[in-house]
This record gives C-alpha cells, structure tokens and sequence, in this order.
C-alpha cells in the first residue's frame, strides 16, 4: 500500500530513505574485510585471493557505473533506485552459501554492479528533492551513511558472526535491504525537480566529452583510490602494527569511521555557510576543498604512532577530510549539472573512480608481499587530495550553478 506525504519536511524522508540505503551498501561490501581472518581460515585463503575478490568487486562496480547512471536517468529514480537495492541485498545474501573462492567472486561481482546504482541514486535523490539552498546539507547528511554503515559493521557484524556463524552476518545485512525497497515503495513525495523523476533521454555522449565531467572523474579517481583502500585494507592495517585481534578490531575502525561521519556532515555545512555570508559557490567550495585537502598531509605518520588509538585518530583525520571533499565534488556535480542527468555525469566519474581504485588495492597487496608494508600507499593518500583539487580548478576555473547558467543542452561551458 502506497502512502504519500506533502510538505517541504517530506522531502526529509527521502534523505532518510538514502541514507539507510547507502548505510547498508557499505555494510554488505565491509563484512568481508572484517570477517577476513575467519574466512581466510576456512578456506586458505592468501593475502593475494583477497586482494583479487576486492578488484574483482572494483572492476565489476566500475564497469557497471557506465551504466547505472544511464539506467537510473532512464527509467527514472524510483524503480532504478529500488532495483538497485533489490539485487544487491541478494546478492549481498548470497555470500553466506558461497563454499569456495570462485562462489566468493561471483557473489562480490554480482554485489558490485548492483551497488553502482547507490552512488548516482543519492546524489540524484538530492538533485530531485531539494533546491540549491538545501541540496548541500542533503549531500552531507546522506554522505555521512557510508560512515554509519562502517561504524556499524565492525560493532555489530563480527559479535554476529561469532554468535551464530558468519553465514548470518550477509542474511541479516541483505535482509534488510528487502526490507528497504517494500518502505521505498510505499512513499509518495512530490519532487522540486519535477522532470528528473519520469524517465528521460540523455545525451551521454555529450556528458562523457565535456571538461566538467573530466574534471568530476579525476577527482574521484584520487579521491576515491584513498576511500577503498581505507575500506579493504584498514582492519589489516591494525592487525599488522598493532597484533590487534578480530575480536578487538571494532572500537578503533569505528572511532576512524565516526570521524569520517562528521566529515561528511561539515562537508555540507561549511561551504553552505559560507555562501551564506556573501561568497560565490566557486569560492565556498574550492576554499573548502583546500581546507580538507591540507588535513590529510599528517596521515604519513601512522606507522610512526605506538598506539592504535593514536593510529585511528590520524586515520580518521584522513577519512574525516576525504568525506568532507567527497560530499564537495558531488555538490560541485549537482552545482553544474541539471537533476535529469545528474545521475550519468556521476556514473561516469564513478566509473573512473572505482576503476582507479583497483590499482591501489592491488599495489597494498604487492607491497606487503615485497616487505614493503604500508608506508607506499599512505604516501600516496597524503598528496591525492591536493592534486585532485588542482584538477578541478584547471578544468572549471569558475564553478558557476546551472540556474544561474543553464544551457539549451542542460551542461555548462567551462568557466
């Protein structure tokens, strides 16, 4: 039974709606890290099969995000959104009757096409639903739901698994998802955008050949590498400097994760007041990326720390600043970009981006078997930030908003 709610709160709803959806995405891709050790054990796995089934989720999301972004601007967001989430939550459950390594593949290549369709979806729910004014808070209110889904997964998933068996940590996690898409069918709230919601036409090509977009892909390709390489390889970090347990894994991998919560959240909230005041959405938010940018450096003294905590606290600083850019490169997509395309711009970037990321995953593994540990990729996280930003301003030079400027075929010239 479907219900509908008026009202400009309503729209909130919809805030909410993503927000557990993506909370859950994050839970179904991070229960194999946390249950690396257990499984590992079970089934003799190598530190090289397990870098294998995370590039094989990343190729496979990528390749899929080519298509995602289409698909959802297509058919539009309610059914794209909800057949997303359908088939993740399956194949996400999936996992608990995989029995070897080719099974654990195949669900995790299922599970990543799937999962594409988050990243579009939320930034084009905010396109939707909100106008300029309230659009950024909404970016980092919903950007803040990988974090949760991290801070979740590490409290609750590995007590799960030892209580019942490991196969009950992927039933529970896609359950839920299940249980999403019977809610997201039953809301009826009317859109700002009112076009973004039918299906449409796009021209993708023209999407795919603009600077904008190229400057939207490079950032997350940099961006992004640090974000997957936290997620695959942070609890093994801890395992590995600190003889830290799975058992004792928990409070400091959330502690990382909270702070990056908060990120996400100043993310929407700074650059917002700050046009608040008076300044251009070009300086609000490359002022802001600057910021966030600079909070990385530090995370090149990890190795250097004694304490885990300490550690996390360095970590999270790195995932802190990364969330809040993060919640800024989608502001400057929406910023750029009308609600009716919004979702294949960002499949495109998102394409490049989990693409990207499958380089840095395979190099952690290839440094630790050469001895090498962790300082390499840490180095690496450290400038990406920077360099992503520079990115940006070479290929927008002037972020102008697409109400202010908006063309005949919906994209903005470079400024």
């Amino acid at each position: 039974m479907a219900f509908g709610i008026r009202g400009g709160a309503a729209r909130w709803i919809i805030v909410a709606m993503v927000f557990v959806a993506i909370m859950l995405n994050y839970v179904d891709r991070q229960i194999l890290a946390l249950l690396k050790p257990t499984l590992e054990a079970q089934f003799q796995w190598s530190d090289q099969d397990y870098a294998n089934m995370g590039t094989a989720f990343q190729i496979a999301t990528a390749f899929a995000f080519l298509g995602t972004g289409w698909f959802l601007d297509r058919v539009g967001l309610r059914l794209g959104f909800a057949l997303g989430v359908l088939i993740w939550s399956l194949a996400g459950m999936a996992h608990a009757f995989a029995t070897s390594v080719p099974a654990f593949f195949a669900a995790r290549i299922v599970l990543g096409m799937a999962e594409s369709v988050g990243t579009p979806a939320a930034v084009k729910s905010a396109a939707t639903y909100f106008n300029h004014k309230d659009r950024q808070i909404a970016l980092g209110i919903g950007n803040t739901a990988p974090n949760i889904g991290a801070i979740v997964t590490p409290l609750f998933i590995p007590a799960l698994a030892v209580a019942f068996g490991w196969q009950a940590a992927f039933l529970v996690a896609g359950g839920l998802g299940l249980i999403w898409v019977v809610v997201w069918f039953a809301l009826r709230i009317k859109p700002v955008a009112l076009d973004a919601v039918a299906p449409a036409p796009v021209p993708w090509l023209s999407v795919l050949r603009s600077r904008e977009t190229a400057a939207i892909a490079i950032a997350k390709v940099l961006s992004d590498q640090v974000w997957f390489f936290m997620l695959l390889w942070l609890p093994d970090l801890f395992h590995r400097l600190f003889g830290m347990p799975q058992g004792t894994l928990g409070l400091p991998v959330a502690l990382v994760y909270v702070m990056a919560a908060c990120g996400a959240l100043t993310g929407g909230f700074v650059p917002s007041r700050l046009m608040a005041a008076g300044w251009s959405v070009d300086r609000a938010r490359k002022t802001t990326m600057l910021g966030y940018a600079l909070l990385v450096l530090p995370v090149v003294f990890v190795q250097s720390v004694s304490s885990p905590w300490s550690a996390a606290l360095l970590l999270g600083l790195v995932l802190f600043a990364h969330q809040g850019f993060s919640t800024n490169v989608f502001g400057v997509t929406t910023d750029i970009t009308p609600a009716r395309s919004v979702g294949s711009r960002i499949g495109i970037a998102a394409f490049c981006g989990n693409l990207g990321s499958v380089g840095m995953i395979q190099f952690q593994a290839y440094a630790l078997a050469h001895g090498w540990g962790y300082a390499p990729a840490l180095a690496i996280c450290a400038g990406s930030y920077l360099t992503a930003l520079l990115a940006i301003h070479l290929l927008i030079p002037r972020i102008v908003p697409i109400d202010e400027s908006e063309r005949g075929d919906g994209f903005v010239a470079a400024h």
